[in-house]
C-alpha cells in the first residue's frame, strides 16, 4: 500500500521512541510511523537548554531530516504534547523548516500552561534522579502508578527499561522547569484539526481534566475518554490510539487538497521566507466541516458553496473549501480594498446578497447555471436588494473571491505551475536562473518541466 503521510511521535516523560512500536502496530501501512527522541530519552543528548523551547528546538531539527514535503501528524504523548504544541506553533508561524503539519493528535498532554502536579509529588519524583539514572525499583513504580490496569509484562518491562535510561539531567529539567513553563499566550494553534484522547483513571492529566487544560490552545479539539485507562496510553491502549489517528486522518483528506511533495519541499527550505511559509502552512490545513462560519450564516455559507461549485467545477481531489476560505477573509476584513459603487461593506453586502439570492436558488443546476449567466450579463434577479447593475457588480466581487480563494492554497499553486512565491532573499541562491515556458532550475518543483541542466548535458 502507498505511503499517504507520516505521524511523528514524540513520547512522554520516560519513555524513548521505541514506545510507538504498540501504536504503530495497530496503524494501517498508508501512515509511516516515526518515534521522535525527545532530547534526554532513548540515548539522544540532552537539549542544549532547560526549557520547553529548546526541546521544539530538536524535535524540529528531527523532524526535518525526514520529511518528504508530504502531510503529516504530530502526536505527542504526556510532556511530548506540550511540546508538540510549540512545534505546530512555529510550523504555522514559518518559523520551522517545514510545510505539510496537517493535524494534532494528544494523548494525556501536558497543557501549555503549569502542568497540574503537587509539590509532594514533584519533589519525590525529582529525588529518583537526584544521585544518578534512575533505579529499577523507581521506574516500575512510576509505571505501575500511571496505569490504569497493569500492563503486559513485556510492554510493562519495556517501559521501566526506558525510564531508567533517562538521562536524569533532562529528568530534572522537565520536572523542574518545562512541565512549570507556561507557554499558552504564545500559542496560536486553534485551526489546527485535533484529538486529545486521555483516560479517565489519570489523576492529573486525564479525561475530567483535558477539557479545561486545552480550551485555551485548542477550543476546537475532540476529546476522547478511554475508560479503565490511565496516562500511559500508547502501553495501555495503543488499538485506540491508532484509531484515533486514522479517523483524524481521514477526517482531514476528506477535507484538504494534496500538495505535492516537490512543492512542500521548496516551501520549507529557505527559498521561501518564513511569513510566506507560515501562510501557506495555514493555508494548507483542512477545515471542520461542522464548524460554524464566522462572518456568513450558516445558510449563506452552505448558499455560497453551491454558487461556487457552479462556477469553479474542479476535480474530485481539490476538496478544500472555497466558501469557507471566503467567510475568514470576511471576517479578518480581508478583502482587496475594493468595494464597488453602491454596495456597503464585504461582509454586510455577502449577507444581503446571499439572503436575497436564496429565494431565487433553483433546485436543479441547469436553472443555476442560467441564473448566473443572467446576473453576469447585467439582468439581476428577482427580489435583489439592488438595481441590476449594482447586483452584476456585487456578484463580479463575489466570484473574484472566490478564484482569489482557489488561487491562493499552495496545492493551487501546484495546479498551475506558479512558484512565484519563492522570494527569500536570505537564500544563499534565491533567483530564477530559467525563464523559459519549457524549463526549470534544478531546485524547483519537480512538475514544472524540464531541468536546464539536464537539457544542456
Amino acid at each position: 500500500m502507498k505511503v499517504e503521510g507520516t505521524v511523528y511521535v514524540l513520547p512522554g516523560l520516560g519513555l524513548s521512541a521505541e514506545a510507538v512500536a504498540p501504536v504503530a502496530a495497530h496503524l494501517s501501512p498508508a501512515l509511516a510511523v516515526v518515534g521522535v527522541d525527545l532530547p534526554g530519552h532513548g540515548g539522544a543528548p540532552d537539549a542544549d537548554g532547560d526549557g520547553v523551547s529548546a526541546l521544539a528546538d530538536a524535535v524540529i531539527a528531527a523532524i526535518a531530516q525526514s520529511a518528504t514535503g508530504g502531510p503529516w501528524l504530530l502526536c505527542g504523548h504526556s510532556m511530548g504534547g506540550k511540546v508538540a504544541a510549540v512545534v505546530a506553533d512555529r510550523v504555522l508561524r514559518g518559523d520551522a523548516p517545514l510545510f505539510g503539519l496537517a493535524g494534532l493528535v494528544l494523548l494525556a498532554p501536558s497543557p501549555a500552561t503549569p502542568e497540574p502536579m503537587s509539590d509532594d509529588k514533584r519533589e519525590e519524583m525529582l529525588s529518583w534522579a537526584a544521585d544518578g539514572p534512575i533505579s529499577e525499583a523507581h521506574a516500575r513504580r512510576f509505571v505501575a502508578d500511571n496505569v490504569g490496569a497493569s500492563l503486559d509484562p513485556a510492554d510493562e518491562e519495556a517501559a521501566i527499561a526506558q525510564v531508567q535510561a533517562m538521562s536524569p539531567r533532562a529528568w530534572r529539567r522537565w520536572l523542574q522547569t518545562g512541565s512549570r513553563e507556561d507557554v499558552s499566550a504564545e500559542l496560536d494553534i486553534a485551526a489546527v484539526p485535533a484529538v486529545v484522547v486521555a483516560g479517565e483513571e489519570d489523576a492529573d492529566l486525564g479525561a475530567d481534566a483535558q477539557p479545561g487544560l486545552s480550551a485555551r490552545t485548542l477550543p476546537n479539539a475532540t476529546i476522547m475518554s478511554l475508560p479503565a485507562a490511565g496516562h500511559l496510553l500508547p502501553f495501555e491502549r495503543p488499538a485506540e490510539v491508532a484509531a484515533a489517528i486514522e479517523g483524524l486522518w481521514a477526517a482531514i483528506s476528506a477535507g484538504s487538497t494534496r500538495v505535492p511533495e516537490s512543492w512542500g519541499r521548496v516551501i520549507a527550505s529557505e527559498r521561501t521566507d518564513a511569513e510566506t511559509r507560515g501562510i501557506l502552512a495555514r493555508r494548507h490545513l483542512a477545515d471542520d466541516p461542522e464548524a460554524e462560519p464566522q462572518a456568513l450564516s450558516r445558510a449563506q455559507l452552505v448558499l455560497l458553496r453551491a454558487v461556487a461549485e457552479r462556477l469553479m467545477p474542479r476535480s474530485p481531489d481539490d476538496r478544500f473549501d472555497l466558501a469557507r476560505v471566503v467567510d475568514r477573509e470576511l471576517s479578518a476584513d480581508r478583502g482587496d480594498g475594493w468595494r464597488p459603487p453602491g454596495l456597503p461593506h464585504d461582509a454586510e453586502a455577502y449577507g444581503l446578497g446571499l439572503d436575497a439570492l436564496a429565494g431565487a436558488w433553483p433546485g436543479d443546476t441547469t436553472s443555476q447555471d442560467h441564473l448566473i449567466a443572467d446576473i453576469i450579463a447585467g439582468e439581476g434577479f428577482a427580489g435583489s436588494p439592488w438595481d441590476d447593475g449594482t447586483t452584476q457588480r456585487w456578484f463580479e466581487d463575489v466570484r473574484a473571491d472566490l478564484a482569489q480563494a482557489w488561487v491562493s492554497h499552495p496545492a493551487t499553486s501546484a495546479r498551475l505551475g506558479f512558484d512565484g512565491f519563492i522570494t527569500a532573499i536570505d537564500s544563499p541562491d534565491p533567483g530564477f536562473s530559467e525563464l523559459r515556458a519549457d524549463g526549470r532550475a534544478a531546485w524547483e518543483p519537480d512538475t514544472l518541466g524540464t531541468v536546464a541542466a539536464e537539457e544542456d548535458e
